[in-house]
């Protein structure tokens, strides 16, 4: 790969920003500085990118995968209206970098959220054709019983909707904190499932997304993992 178009995957800045970098000697790849503009490079050895003497961080080539631990008080996008964008807590590179999240979670719910620039997994990941199963964590306004997870298996009707809508699975933590598995992506919809069936959601955690789940991350937190297998 040229060099120039590596600077410019890397979110460093535009074509004529990256020449002038190069040729003004302020580019170096794993501690050799880089003055060459038709200079050719192997991205996969590449370790340590540093521009003007500080290090940037390096994004895996041609696809990537985030997992991050989205906070509280986030929006899952890149114009955000209310809060802060989850993509603010990546680097100043990273944020010149196309990449989406996998379907979305509400400012004020926390948990797994996964981020790509691989287009052909997003769509299959969000496709309601594949089911992907996502594990909520609810903590409940009212105290409940066994009669509301059987009610949320058996199947609610949304407000505004015309078909049923089924929880993959619902269990009872105590009166107050429901684990809830959905393998659909509705707008709101945990929180309009719960309500649908007489109880309302105080908070919302998303514990697991498929088989990935937040590990040691802390809320804010993120890192590159391998190609999730589905």
């Amino acid at each position: 790969m040229k060099l120039i178009k590596y600077l410019q995957y890397q979110g460093i800045g535009s074509r004529k920003q990256c020449q002038w970098l190069i040729r003004g000697g302020y580019v170096s790849i794993n501690g050799t500085c880089m003055d060459d503009t038709d200079a050719d490079i192997d991205s996969s050895s590449v370790e340590t990118l540093d521009i003007d003497g500080e290090a940037v961080t390096v994004v895996p080539e041609p696809y990537f995968y985030i997992l991050l631990n989205k906070p509280e008080d986030y929006e899952t996008s890149h114009k955000p209206k209310h809060y802060r964008s989850v993509f603010s807590l990546f680097p100043d590179n990273m944020r010149n970098i196309d990449m989406q999240a996998v379907g979305r979670l509400d400012a004020d719910t926390t948990g797994v959220l996964l981020i790509t620039n691989d287009g052909h997994l997003n769509h299959k990941l969000t496709s309601p054709n594949h089911k992907i199963p996502k594990l909520y964590e609810v903590t409940l306004k009212h105290p409940a019983g066994e009669t509301l997870c059987e009610t949320l298996k058996n199947g609610v009707l949304l407000h505004d909707e015309n078909e049923t809508v089924y929880a993959a699975d619902a269990v009872l933590e105590s009166p107050s904190a429901l684990l809830l598995t959905i393998t659909e992506g509705k707008y709101h919809q945990v929180k309009r499932m719960v309500a649908a069936a007489g109880n309302r959601v105080q908070h919302l955690h998303r514990r697991r997304f498929a088989h990935l789940e937040t590990e040691n991350l802390k809320p804010g937190e993120w890192k590159f993992i391998e190609c999730p297998k589905f």
